[in-house]
């Protein structure tokens, strides 16, 4: 599943790829639902308007300086930080919201708790939210942990993680952090004089509302059916993956005129423009050359004009050669 129409329409007047991948943030849905906490909405941001949102993207489009000066030290880096810095820029560029901490350290005496990724406020409203975000890209096992529809079947490209690991550990620990007393200490200074929450807190005060940011792909299987993971939201957006050895006979079912590009990290957010694709052979010899000497999976757009673009991910015929298993059940 594609971005929806509408969100599509809005991305495509964007040139940019940093741009692209800002307005991409806003509109692309969570991969899973999270109890209690739900994404900053576009209206919070003061960009509810398709209207606004077009001519705020377009303002950047045409002065780019600042967006690019912000994300140039996380373009080589982590796929994470960059998504961070570009949650960063927009909370704080944003018409309705203001930036007021990120990667804030939470300490018990000389121990680090951890780490809030991002704090904002309504530019109405001086109390705090605590905003955690991850960007997330996992391929679902036909074979593996769990039930079919076991969150612990869908892992990274890399073997490294899952998706049951990821929402474990936000719902168990990194949003549950700023409520606790050394978090809500560390956060009291960013409280306006003139604020209630302000006044004595206990590790269950409501004040610091919470907020979770989780977009990315699913890559479900080519070669079999498998269904979406426990709790997946039904707009997430899909993808597939499919061993090397069968990209000849997918690349033959392709209709004349496909064409196709090699996303590069950090770029895989927004998918690049339908002239800034190659064509469908050179594409193929690309790719060829990379699994003869390499062995990393790596994820393409394929877009024909009169279909949606639709990605994919291709990987050894020997992966995954590891997988993360499920840690035991937490209360």
């Amino acid at each position: 599943m594609p971005l929806s129409a509408s969100a599509q329409r809005l991305l495509d007047h964007c040139r940019h790829p940093l741009v692209r991948d800002l307005g991409w943030i806003l509109l692309a849905p969570c991969l899973v639902d999270m109890p209690g906490a739900t994404r900053p909405t576009r209206a919070e941001l003061g960009l509810a308007d398709d209207e606004r949102l077009a001519a705020w993207l377009l303002e950047h489009e045409r002065s780019p300086g600042r967006l690019e000066a912000h994300l140039a030290p996380a373009l080589r880096g982590r796929m994470g930080l960059y998504h961070e810095r570009l949650w960063q820029f927009l909370l704080d560029e944003a018409p309705a919201t203001r930036l007021l901490a990120h990667n804030l350290r939470i300490y018990q005496g000389k121990r680090t708790l951890g780490e809030l990724d991002l704090l904002y406020a309504r530019r109405d409203d001086p109390r705090p939210v605590h905003l955690e975000v991850a960007i997330k890209f996992y391929l679902g096992l036909v074979e593996g942990p769990g039930t079919p529809d076991s969150q612990a079947r869908w892992i990274g490209p890399g073997g490294a993680d899952s998706l049951l690991a990821k929402r474990d550990h936000l719902f168990h620990h990194q949003l549950r952090l700023a409520r606790t007393p050394e978090a809500i200490e560390a956060l009291h200074p960013l409280l306006s004089p003139t604020d209630p929450a302000e006044q004595p807190s206990s590790a269950n005060d409501p004040a610091t509302a919470v907020r979770l940011a989780m977009p990315g792909v699913l890559f479900y299987p080519w070669h079999a059916a498998l269904p979406a993971p426990r709790d997946a939201t039904p707009d997430h957006l899909r993808g597939r993956w499919l061993y090397v050895q069968d990209w000849p006979r997918l690349s033959a079912c392709l209709p004349p005129g496909t064409r196709g590009a090699w996303l590069h990290k950090p770029h895989w957010l927004a998918l690049p423009r339908h002239e800034d694709l190659e064509s469908l052979s050179t594409l193929s010899r690309r790719l060829t050359a990379h699994f003869q000497a390499a062995a990393r999976p790596i994820q393409i757009v394929l877009h024909h004009p009169d279909n949606a673009a639709r990605r994919f991910v291709l990987v050894p015929n020997d992966w995954p050669q590891q997988i993360p298993l499920p840690s035991a059940p937490r209360l």
